[in-house]
């Protein structure tokens, strides 16, 4: 080797920087993979792969009018010419335009086994059979007329189309999925139908308001039907390119033997794999995160999904329901982002754009395709007259031809004498006896004057846009009239999103709170039925220090206004407080509330916020305040300040009234104070209040009671009380001293409680050492002021009463066979 060979190799070494030569290749992959892959063109909604297997199919004569083919087939011609990157992505991709549950409008009409909504694989394409549908062929229709650019194939053995004509608009029809290189495109499908009606508006008004738009296409429309929660998603996808469409299946509840409930779930979201969200349902119900489900199977068939859920008895169906939205793909998200391929770039475009876009490839296809026959027509015309003359002088043209040695020759004679060109001349040539006769001249002459209108037709058409834009319009609405079908998903009203709420059922519940701030919630038929003097049962443990301090009965979607000794106003949901047994201790209520050496005093089971209705709060000194109850609508995590109070004070009480109500002061010692709330003029939050009762030494303020049932109930700390009529309780001026309720001694004990309460109610009575009993209005005696009352509760040694709840007629539950037995033992 010489020394000039030797240093050759080193003098053609180019010294690139590697981060710029990985920043240059790393962005030829990405756009590779962006433009030649993953992100289908906007004209035709197609990716390079599918739109090379659907034209392969065509060019093969694979069509819907032919019989089926093998797939195998359909994937060799595409990988052979088009696309050689692998038979399995071809077969994928044949297989995924045959499943009704992943195109809205399937491009091949399959034969065998092509997979399931279960997620089961497809036969191999030797075994299945396949062929275009008359969907697919109205995307490729016209391409032999010159109506899309053609490019080389990979080895530049033949040419392929960069796009398809697309008389549908098929990125909207049958959306698309794909990710690339740094960007992804998830657009959803829609109806068909809907489309072309929304591109025949947009062609006649192009400025659509998205009024216009959701008016004619109000959202996606997805293969397996399902239900769209709300169409804010829906809006901010058509007007921007980007949202969030909550999609939900279709569940409905049935009642089966011995009136338990079931689920049937008949749809499901799009893009869930059945098999799939049915074992995730088991999981869940394994590990009791869906509690209440007896049965789980799937009856599914040929005929369509039904999932059966079957639960226990007595278990709230739209609960479970709820459950299943929120923890199973029975409810999913479809995230669009319509981001296609626009003049060689990947653009994310709102639906208007999109309609634009299309338009335009079609307004250029059907230019292109005019043109094309046009020039046909014009070439045939041309013929057609070169063989009118030689049929008007056709002994002449005869002799001609007889006469030359040679076709070429006698194409010469015939353009030499008869000025002709050589087409015209090689047409006569071609020309076959029997069209010399009369008749055939005739037809000769009429299929001239059709080619006369037809070109004048064509030449008319590419005149203007307007006439190609409604050649469009009328292709469209044909479109239309051969292809739409009734809409699948329905666009259902309602929240967009499932709150906590929406899981929890709606139920009257009991709750104990304790004097140190302790709560607990029950169901209501913890405590049965007892006869007024009963020694009750055992219903909180509670520390020996600590003891029940109010009870009361509420909705477990009710809002609880929790109001503290010092003056200030908490918020809680009755579903956040912990569910307890009969004899739990609860939850300290300081591990729900945010409060600091505080004391939760008065608990207002609260539905809504309405602004006619007042707070009247009582302290312990005997001073009220009243404020509008819609003060109190907006929940703060550290609370608000309700009322001011004096040095020395306290809150004891506060209850909900409608500005028209009259109240019944109760003090601790027995005294009641009768008056009307509307000498108590509202005032905002923080305000100090005016005198409600004046107290003598010793005495404080212990209830407040509105006046809208039947009689006023007054229970002591020693378990006696009393019924007693309203009208024993003159009206007296707020702020005096009011009248003896009922007689505290040391037999009856001091008064805990006192509230306004109907006949057909029944009370809960709890004790300070966690005793409860629960029992009937009716059978506590009615009796004048002044007296002791009757024995309520039977109590032990050293146990007290700490309050009661009402439980109202609409609260109670029937009595089953056996509690009935009882209840009808203890009468007798």
């Amino acid at each position: 080797m010489t020394s000039e060979e030797s240093v050759a190799p080193a003098a053609r070494v180019i010294k690139v920087a590697i981060e710029d030569e990985m920043k240059k290749s790393y962005i030829d992959y990405a756009m590779s993979v962006i433009i030649g892959r993953a992100i289908p063109d906007i004209r035709d909604g197609l990716k390079p792969v599918h739109r090379r297997t659907l034209y392969a199919m065509w060019g093969s004569g694979n069509t819907s009018d032919k019989p089926f083919r093998k797939s195998v087939k359909a994937v060799a011609a595409t990988m052979e010419n088009y696309h050689p990157h692998g038979d399995s992505a071809i077969y994928d991709t044949l297989v995924k335009m045959a499943q009704p549950f992943s195109y809205r409008y399937m491009l091949v009409e399959g034969q065998g086994n092509f997979g399931s909504i279960d997620g089961d694989s497809a036969a191999a394409m030797r075994y299945t059979e396949a062929r275009l549908t008359k969907v697919a062929e109205a995307l490729l229709i016209d391409i032999e007329k010159d109506t899309v650019n053609f490019i080389p194939n990979f080895d530049g053995s033949t040419k392929e189309p960069s796009v398809l004509p697309a008389k549908i608009p098929n990125l909207l029809v049958n959306g698309t999925s794909g990710i690339a290189v740094g960007m992804a495109t998830n657009m959803p499908p829609h109806n068909l139908g809907e489309v072309c009606t929304l591109l025949e508006r947009f062609i006649e008004t192009p400025d659509l308001s998205i009024q216009d738009i959701l008016s004619i296409m109000p959202g996606p429309d997805f293969p397996t039907g399902g239900q769209i929660m709300g169409s804010e998603g829906i809006m901010n996808a058509y007007t921007t390119g980007y949202g969030r469409i909550i999609v939900r299946g279709v569940a409905e509840v049935e009642t089966g033997k011995r009136d338990t409930e079931k689920i049937i779930i008949s749809e499901i979201p799009y893009q869930v794999n059945k098999a799939r969200m049915i074992e995730n349902i088991a999981e869940l119900v394994r590990e009791k995160k869906i509690e209440g489900i007896s049965d789980l199977r799937d009856e599914s068939d040929k005929d369509g999904i039904r999932v059966v859920i079957e639960l226990k008895k007595g278990i709230n169906a739209q609960v479970v329901l709820n459950l299943l939205y929120k923890h199973t793909q029975l409810q999913t998200t479809f995230g669009v982002i319509n981001l296609s391929i626009v003049d060689g770039q990947p653009k994310v475009l709102p639906v208007t754009d999109i309609l634009r876009h299309f338009l335009a490839h079609r307004v250029e296809v059907v230019r292109r395709r005019t043109e094309f026959e046009l020039q046909k027509a014009r070439d045939r015309f041309h013929i057609l007259l070169g063989l009118l003359i030689a049929l008007d002088r056709i002994d002449e043209v005869i002799a001609a031809i007889r006469a030359s040695p040679s076709a070429e020759e006698a194409g010469v004679a015939l353009i030499d004498r008869f000025g002709l060109d050589m087409v015209q001349a090689d047409a006569i040539l071609k020309m076959q006896l029997r069209r010399l006769a009369a008749l055939e001249h005739q037809k000769i002459l009429d299929e001239k004057t059709a080619l006369e209108e037809e070109i004048t037709r064509l030449m008319e058409l590419l005149s203007s846009e307007a006439n190609i834009l409604s050649v469009i319009k009328v292709e469209t609405s044909e479109i239309r009239e051969k292809f739409s079908d009734p809409r699948r998903t329905e666009i259902a009203l309602g929240a967009d999103f499932l709150g906590k709420e929406a899981l929890i059922e709606e139920k009257q519940v009991f709750l104990a709170l304790t004097e140190q701030n302790y709560i607990k919630r029950m169901p209501l038929d913890t405590y049965r039925q007892q006869r007024r003097g009963g020694r009750g049962i055992i219903g909180m443990s509670t520390k020996e220090e600590d003891c029940i301090g109010s009870v009361f009965v509420a909705s477990t979607h009710d809002y609880l206004l929790c109001f503290s000794d010092k003056g200030k106003a908490y918020w809680l949901k009755v579903y956040d407080i912990p569910e307890g047994s009969r004899t739990s201790r609860g939850k300290a209520i300081v591990n729900l509330l945010n409060i600091n050496d505080e004391s939760i005093q008065a608990v207002i089971p609260v539905a809504n916020f309405r602004s006619d209705h007042f707070l009247f709060f009582a302290t312990r000194n005997g001073t009220v305040v009243k404020i509008g109850l819609d003060q109190f609508s907006h929940p703060r995590q550290t609370g608000i300040n309700a009322i001011k109070l004096r040095d020395g004070d306290e809150l004891v009480d506060v209850k909900c009234t409608d500005g028209a109500c009259e109240l019944v002061l109760t003090t601790r010692h027995g005294q009641s104070l009768r008056f009307h709330e509307e000498t108590v003029r509202a005032v905002g939050r923080g305000a100090m209040g005016v005198r409600g009762i004046s107290l003598r030494h010793g005495d404080n303020l212990q209830a407040v009671t509105v006046i809208n049932f039947d009689h006023l109930l007054t229970i002591t700390e020693n378990g006696y009380g009393k019924r007693t009529e309203f009208e024993e309780f003159r009206g007296h001026g707020r702020g005096t001293l009011g009248v003896r309720n009922i007689v505290t001694d040391v037999r009856s004990g001091m008064v805990v409680a006192s509230r306004a309460i109907s006949d057909t109610d029944e009370i809960i009575v709890m004790t300070a050492s966690g005793i409860v009993i629960r029992t009937r209005v009716d059978e506590i005696a009615i009796q004048k002021r002044s007296t002791r009352g009757v024995r309520i509760i039977r109590l032990d040694d050293g146990d007290r009463v700490t309050g009661f709840a009402i439980v109202t007629a609409e609260m109670q539950t029937p009595l089953d066979e056996d509690d009935q037995k009882e209840e009808d033992d203890q009468k007798e």
